[in-house]
């Protein structure tokens, strides 16, 4: 019997199942899990611990928030720099300074892009950032979310966590469906994870300019890539939201070398409307 719950957190639909007759227990504490963790990790609640210390640019940091900065900074280094956790000013400078639901859909901005790359210091208990240098971990953080609750779920039985489309699976054998050009693929996911990046959902206009969501930390601006989309599994949900958006940045020839190098699984929809398979997938 699957038991199934859905909410709103992270800014997007929530959604959680466990094959359990009895799972009433574990989804409470997924879901609490989940408004916890956005809590601390969120930029649009001024009281969170992430936008504290992006206002102070020093905290004495719980344990939550030092993992998320610390597997950021690892992706970082991992990706040669594509995901990138100091994109927060470059966000705001394209348009997204708010939660999306609130965010104009039209307007007239001065797209001026911001710097990138900057430092970010764990010091035992200190998160410590360089002068001008603000987080962004909402990626990142959905992912990790997700791994969280699928774990908590899993205590009941063989679970499936959808955080509008980070996908954390443990246990159990789960078919989830991949949108492509023509329609859908559906994938089986075994105890891993699966996530997507793209410029077809969280997009807006400023001066008659399709803007998005996706920095590419090299130039602080919404990026140029020639993909619409590209979702990845990957172990787990943290590293599926990494390189969904590593792989996107990139573009299609590269995307699908990377892919195809690393043992991704790849799905890769193009602007033009083409749909391409790589790291395994047939």
């Amino acid at each position: 019997m699957i038991a199934s719950r859905h909410f709103q957190a992270m800014g997007t639909e929530v959604e959680l199942y466990v094959d359990a007759a009895d799972a009433a227990e574990a989804l409470d504490a997924a879901e609490a899990e989940f408004h916890r963790l956005e809590s601390i990790l969120t930029r649009f609640r001024p009281e969170s611990e992430l936008s504290r210390l992006n206002a102070k640019g020093a905290l004495e940091a719980c344990p939550e928030l030092r993992e998320v900065v610390g597997l950021a900074l690892a992706a970082r280094e991992d990706t040669g720099g594509r995901f990138d956790p100091t994109v927060h000013d470059a966000v705001v400078s394209a348009g997204y300074d708010r939660t999306f639901d609130d965010v104009p859909q039209n307007g007239t901005a001065v797209i001026v892009g911001a710097r990138c790359g900057g430092g970010v210091l764990l010091d035992g208990e200190r998160i410590v950032l360089d002068e001008g240098v603000r987080l962004d971990l909402g990626g990142i953080g959905k992912g990790y979310a997700a791994a969280r609750a699928a774990e908590l779920l899993s205590a009941a039985g063989a679970a499936l966590v959808n955080a509008g489309g980070d996908v954390a699976v443990r246990g159990g054998s789960w078919p989830v469906g991949v949108p492509t050009s023509g329609g859908s693929l559906t994938l089986e996911l075994n105890s891993t994870a699966l996530a997507t990046s793209g410029r077809d959902r969280r997009r807006w206009r400023r001066d008659d300019r399709e803007l998005h969501h996706l920095i590419d930390p090299a130039t602080g601006v919404p990026s140029e890539s020639d993909l619409l989309r590209l979702t990845v599994v990957a172990r787990d949900a943290v590293d599926a939201e990494v390189w969904a958006k590593a792989l996107y940045l990139v573009g299609e020839h590269e995307a699908v070398r990377e892919a195809d190098e690393r043992g991704l699984p790849c799905v890769l929809v193009t602007r033009d409307g083409r749909t391409r398979l790589a790291g395994g997938l047939a």
